[in-house]
């Protein structure tokens, strides 16, 4: 499968978001904390290139932080 080799995919996890003013964004600093609107038990979402593929849990063992797959999203008009 050399073809595979050169295909680029970004993945990304989304664990909550947050609306707040550019003003604030700006005034933002090294560790600043941003609340997100998502518990610690809530599921994160799972993008390929910015679309939603999957959703999923976190999963934190020792000292490493991992997504467990829960659920395969239908693929989006964009996708086919």
């Amino acid at each position: 499968m050399p073809t595979l080799d050169k295909v680029s995919l970004d993945i990304s996890v989304v664990l909550g978001t947050s609306v707040m003013p550019i003003h604030q964004v700006l005034r933002l600093g090294r560790g600043a904390i941003i609340e997100l609107d998502a518990g610690e038990d809530d599921d994160v979402k799972i993008l390929a290139n910015n679309l939603p593929i999957a959703e999923g849990t976190v999963v934190v063992n020792g000292n490493r932080i991992a997504v467990e797959v829960k659920r395969i999203l239908p693929k989006s008009p964009e996708m086919r």
